[in-house]
């Protein structure tokens, strides 16, 4: 767990995650982006939108609302099963879910202080309520979506009827949810308020178990080209005892974080079910009538659902790296070094000039500064020894840092001015790049 306390401190440190409310003492299991961290979570999303519904002709996105209507929960079954078994322990007050509990001669004790005087298993709803217009009375009650699919599939029909799609096809949401877990854990792992980036898929009965396959290899090519290291993740053939009972046939992709093997995402076949249980719910028609074969029936849907702030932990994690660098003076030190992909990477390019108190370096660094702008997310430093400046970029994950000296003067010679030095975050290496050619040159590394 020292990696992981690492992990925090440094997420805190550079503004990366911050505890909610942390000034009255902080709210468990909420958690707020710092500048950093929402750059990183912003550049997730963006690339999982491009390659999930831009880049395909066969989805098309939804933005549902986080409040949803009892009766849309209560047809898809949370209400009345979205349920933890919970304990309390009466010996140090901890509240538990029945599953956290460890067992020592048979039977049961808290995890948290050894005791065994527990309270009976009580179901606990999950979900947080609230209230709609002025009176405070049943009629007026909504929830906070627990997940963002049933949106999905109450919209299903508006949105088959306006984009013309034939199946198979997608509809895609990122989205906020919410769930009252009983004991938030693993720092933004297990939260209370979470993003979710969900694709509802909608094809034949007899296409579901082939693009339950598809769907698996696309999303763990998607962990791939993001920067998370093949070898982390893994596949769990979920078994039919520990699946939903409408499910055919789950798989979740799991990824080693530091304090163990953890679900980043379910890829589920659903079959109709949700689809049948709102037809059920609110008596309209929510089927596909195919125009080739004349054929009317309810489409089955594979759901890929990927945790936002689950994937984020885990490039930060993946990402982490202790090497040694030498200083100013060439003593060897411990560089801390975030190895995120470009393309993820909060900040692009870092900008210095080489002295701060040289008004022609500073004025050409703003120049390159300007010139870099419309294409990336840069950042201008020039407080400190240029070596320190390189290790405060390392430690933010910033992949490219471009020095402006005084061969970019002219100073050295005409043959190199307008030439910047262009140093790479992992292999520390830098090249004479001319200033003209930098917008060209890193985007194509960030892309």
């Amino acid at each position: 767990m020292q990696r992981m306390e690492k992990i925090v401190s440094l997420c805190k440190r550079r503004g990366f995650i911050f505890q909610s409310s942390e000034i009255y003492g902080g709210l468990n299991g909420v958690w707020d982006y710092g500048p950093l961290g929402t750059e990183l979570k912003n550049n997730l999303k963006q690339y999982w939108w491009q390659v999930t519904v831009r880049d395909r002709d066969d989805v098309v996105g939804l933005d549902g609302a986080i409040l949803a209507h009892p009766a849309v929960l209560k047809a898809s079954g949370h209400v009345d099963t979205f349920t933890d078994p919970m304990v309390d322990c009466r010996t140090c007050k901890a509240r538990l879910r029945a599953d956290q509990l460890t067992e020592k001669n048979g039977v049961k004790q808290c995890p948290n202080c050894g005791g065994k005087d527990l309270t009976e298993a009580r179901p606990f709803n999950l979900m947080f309520q609230t209230q709609m217009g002025a009176s405070a009375d049943p009629a007026s009650m909504a929830y906070l979506r627990p997940e963002t699919a049933q949106s999905i599939f109450v919209q299903f029909k508006n949105v088959l009827d306006v984009s013309r799609r034939k199946l198979p096809f997608g509809i895609a949401q990122i989205g906020k949810a919410f769930r009252n877990e009983i004991n938030p854990r693993n720092f933004t792992f297990r939260s209370r308020e979470f993003e979710q980036m969900e694709l509802e898929y909608f094809c034949r009965p007899e296409q579901g178990m082939d693009l339950l396959v598809y769907w698996l290899k696309e999303r763990i090519r998607f962990y791939e080209e993001i920067g998370i290291s093949r070898k982390r993740l893994h596949i769990l053939d979920v078994p039919e005892k520990e699946r939903a009972f409408y499910s055919k046939g789950t798989f979740d992709i799991e990824y080693e974080f530091p304090f163990g093997r953890q679900e980043l995402e379910g890829v589920a076949y659903r079959t109709d079910y949700d689809l049948q249980q709102h037809i059920k719910a609110s008596g309209k028609s929510l089927d596909y009538f195919d125009e080739e074969t004349k054929e009317r029936f309810v489409p089955h849907v594979v759901e890929p659902s990927a945790g936002v702030d689950r994937t984020v932990l885990a490039l930060i994690c993946d990402a982490y790296d202790e090497d040694s660098a030498p200083d100013e003076k060439g003593k060897m030190e411990t560089r801390i070094v975030m190895r995120l992909h470009p393309r993820m990477a909060p900040i692009k390019c870092a900008i210095f000039p080489l002295l701060r108190n040289k008004e022609a370096l500073v004025a050409k660094a703003r120049e390159v500064q300007a010139l870099l702008r419309p294409h990336m997310n840069v950042f201008y430093d020039e407080g400190g020894a240029i070596g320190r400046r390189y290790r405060r970029q390392d430690e933010i994950g910033t992949p490219f840092g471009v020095t402006i000296d005084f061969e970019t003067l002219g100073e050295k010679g005409d043959e190199l001015r307008d030439t910047v030095t262009l140093r790479d975050r992992d292999t520390m290496k830098q090249e004479r790049v001319a200033i003209k050619d930098l917008p060209q040159l890193i985007s194509a590394k960030i892309r």
